[in-house]
């Protein structure tokens, strides 16, 4: 699975950053630099320390997950 799009699935009900290192299985560094490309795209949002996926993220991890599903 494509890490943006665990990053997504991961912050759908709201994650903190160490929940999102720790599912994603990623260190420190390589999550700040998925979650910024994330949030520079509008597929994310930070609101204080929880990242929550958006609309237009969530349909993007929907329309990634069918595509990868056939």
């Amino acid at each position: 699975m494509d890490i943006s799009i665990a990053i997504l699935k991961i912050a759908m009900h709201g994650a903190k950053k160490t929940h999102i290192v720790y599912k994603a299985n990623l260190n420190s560094t390589i999550a700040d630099k998925y979650i910024s490309t994330l949030e520079d795209k509008k597929l994310i949002e930070r609101k204080e320390n929880i990242f929550m996926t958006t609309d237009k993220g969530r349909m993007y991890e929907e329309t990634a997950s069918e595509l990868m599903a056939h």
